[in-house]
């Protein structure tokens, strides 16, 4: 595969200015009908989670297409499903630059982009010019906040965008677990997530009525939770009745890359040094959900047996992000192939 020699040019830029030449390349090589030179091909394995039918259980995460300018391009990489976002009601620059930081030695990456984005409007108008969803593609839509929104009015903003792309999602996810947003994280407090929760499976009732059609709903959760916080989070998903949790986010912890260049940075740490953490999330959430909400299972996956992990952990479905910036598109398959194999014994 060709990655590994792009991957010397990329790293050699600006982690931002490496993103946007990056995915300029991905569609370009797709609209050559050449993806394939890219990575190998990912065999069906279909699987049906949150009543929604997958062709594989390995998708991209949100954060790499905030405003799915690129969903095409990246599907036909073999993911089995595309999450776009976040995305807030209104268009917002996100944090100063640079705001994104590799730690090559340890797989990782640290951000800091405070859900940069275009704005709604914009991301349904690219999601209609996309074939994927039009075709029978699972994609999801990550919501959250505008930055300037009061965390007391927050609900305000997940029910705009949830209202905005019930429609043009296949599943919504609701993130607050970004630690890149001012007071974010105070969502998962219990009091805090029992009033959204029903805010939003209020919405969810009333526009499945409105339009015939039931939208999944997923939360994202962060890794930097104690058992106290991962039990209550598990019994107000079940109460609520949520159609899935994602685990997890980004991590504030930097123990892993601790005196390594960047290591200092403010941000979300991701990538290899948050695998342990974000599994064994997973994999507590599993015995307090007991199996009543399914688990897409993101952090740290780099290679196939991090992938099995996160199933063997309870999870139904993989996401994954900076393994995909490190790897490339090889992982697609790599992924999906040690699923397989895992449920095939």
């Amino acid at each position: 595969m060709i990655y590994p020699l792009l991957r010397k040019f990329f790293f050699a830029l600006d982690a931002e200015l490496a993103h946007r030449i990056g995915m300029a390349g991905v569609d370009l090589v797709n609209a050559a009908g050449v993806s394939c030179l890219l990575g190998p091909a990912v065999p069906p394995q279909p699987l049906r989670v949150m009543g929604l039918d997958f062709p594989n259980p390995v998708g991209l995460a949100a954060g790499l297409d905030k405003n799915g300018e690129h969903i095409d391009a990246l599907a036909a990489l073999g993911f089995g499903f595309i999450e776009v976002g976040t995305v807030t009601p209104r268009a917002q620059p996100g944090n100063p630059k640079p705001r994104l930081f590799r730690i090559p030695e340890k797989q990782a990456i640290i951000n800091r982009m405070g859900f940069n984005n275009d704005g709604v409007e914009k991301l349904l108008s690219n999601i209609a010019a996309a074939r994927f969803a039009r075709w029978g593609g699972i994609l999801g839509i990550n919501i959250g906040k505008n930055f300037d929104t009061p965390i007391e009015q927050a609900a305000k903003d997940y029910l705009f965008c949830l209202d905005r792309v019930y429609l043009a999602a296949s599943y919504v996810a609701v993130n607050i677990s970004s630690p890149n947003t001012r007071n974010l994280r105070e969502l998962q407090q219990d009091d805090a997530l029992d009033a959204l929760l029903g805010s939003l499976k209020a919405a969810q009732s009333r526009l499945a009525d409105q339009h015939g059609r039931y939208v999944p709903l997923a939360l994202k959760i962060a890794p930097d939770l104690d058992d106290r916080q991962i039990q209550a989070i598990a019994d107000l998903l079940r109460q609520h009745r949520m159609d899935g949790v994602i685990a997890t986010n980004t991590t504030l912890a930097r123990s892993a890359v601790e005196g390594l260049r960047n290591a200092d940075q403010a941000g979300g740490l991701s990538g290899a040094p948050v695998l342990a953490m974000s599994t064994a999330v997973v994999g507590k959430l599993a015995a307090a959900l007991a199996g009543e909400v399914p688990i897409i299972a993101v952090g740290g996956i780099m290679n196939g047996a991090d992938a099995a992990a996160k199933i063997l952990a309870g999870a139904s479905l993989v996401q994954f992000y900076t393994g995909f910036i490190y790897r490339g598109p090889e992982l697609v398959a790599e992924a999906a192939a040690a699923i397989a194999a895992l449920r095939a014994t």
